[in-house]
């Protein structure tokens, strides 16, 4: 296997101003670096455990011989139900908690996972902090529409030697020193010991404006579309839930049209006059952009996030503008009181103003 990287679904690639550093966190030999605001790695120091590719809420991270919807849909087909790092996945931090949901959900089994026999992090635990996690969350938002939960058992015995050995195994560092059979064995080594960056070119920036939603989302609104609805919806605190949101727009907006031009997913959305900010939550992967972007902090989080999403989902108008055309130069804007004139206009003619008046005091 391989780590890919697409960084035209990178949020840090739609704006400097993101924040976003979740790859970079969960790394556990700390291979992924921030270079001019994009993510970058050196190939040959990746162990390819597939953590940065659970984390990231876009999916811009990938592992060329796996893929998380073929898995969901091979445990279905063989019955499986328990699973544990090296075994049917490279390791359970691969899975995000969307995933956990809709393997939880679409097994006839309780879903078991070895979440301690885990040592791809090495000393540092990381990826064991991130699957519990994980696994903690996926049980609380599932307790709150469904009877089945993940439940943690060790699953085989393997000794810490055999962890180590299968680490090393899973680095597959293609040493200068070994045997080389050919000139292209050499020039993969190299440039796999090189620290791959990657531009925003023009290709990059067309995949930007392409809105895509994450397979992981489309899994899970799949399964609770078979799942019954609970008699009572419950409301949970925002910050238990780490993989969507609901939000609200305060009266500091200035409709600036940034949020919704920048959401990667068009969880955010406006109509064809720019006069409303919508909502969709099923849509949003909380990865934070319209909040790094929005000069005001307009863009609020609510306090709680409503199960009802998942089983009734509805597009929300968080804000609606008065929109006018301006008497200067007949072009749309968002009107707030006074003279009908758009705010390029009125810049234009305080300039205007401010260079009559110092004419004015030239001529004295």
């Amino acid at each position: 296997m391989s780590l890919n990287f697409d960084p035209s679904s990178c949020v840090r690639a739609s704006s400097k101003f993101s924040q976003c550093t979740k790859c970079v966190d969960i790394c556990p030999v700390s291979t992924i670096k921030i270079v001019d605001n994009i993510p970058a790695f050196t190939p040959s120091s990746c162990i390819e455990c597939g953590g940065c590719v659970g984390s990231c809420p876009t999916e811009s991270f990938s592992l060329s011989d796996f893929s998380a919807i073929n898995f969901f849909f091979g445990a279905l087909e063989k019955k499986e139900h328990k699973f544990a790092c090296k075994t049917e996945l490279p390791c359970l931090s691969v899975l995000s908690v969307e995933h956990l949901i809709a393997l939880a959900l679409g097994s006839d089994e309780p879903l078991i996972l070895d979440a301690k026999a885990c040592a791809c992090g090495g000393d540092s635990g990381v990826l064991n902090n991130q699957i519990e996690a994980n696994i903690e969350e996926a049980n609380f938002v599932l307790s709150s529409f469904s009877s089945k939960q993940i439940l943690v058992d060790s699953l085989t015995d393997i000794t810490e030697q055999e962890h180590e050995e299968s680490v090393r195994d899973r680095r597959s560092f293609l040493s200068l020193k070994g045997a080389m059979k050919s000139k292209q064995d050499f020039d993969k080594a190299v440039e796999a010991d090189e620290l791959k960056k990657f531009e925003l070119d023009s290709e990059v920036i067309m995949g930007i404006k392409d809105k895509k939603i994450p397979d992981k989302r489309k899994l899970l609104f799949s399964l609770l579309k078979r799942q019954k609805r609970p008699e009572v919806y419950e409301v949970l605190a925002t910050e238990d839930v780490g993989f969507t949101s609901q939000k609200f727009v305060d009266a500091s907006c200035t409709n600036c049209q940034i949020c919704y031009r920048i959401c990667p997913t068009s969880a955010l959305s406006s109509d064809m006059k720019f006069s409303v900010i919508n909502f969709d939550a099923m849509m949003c992967v909380k990865c934070h952009l319209c909040h790094d972007v929005c000069e005001p902090n307009a863009i609020q989080l609510q306090p709680g996030f409503e199960i009802k999403e998942f089983f009734e989902p509805k597009q929300r108008t968080l804000a609606k503008f008065d929109i006018q055309r301006c008497n200067e130069c007949g072009n749309y804007f968002t009107y707030t009181g006074g003279v009908k004139e758009c705010f390029r206009c009125k810049i234009e003619e305080d300039e205007a103003m401010e260079l009559h008046e110092n004419a004015k005091k030239m001529d004295f």
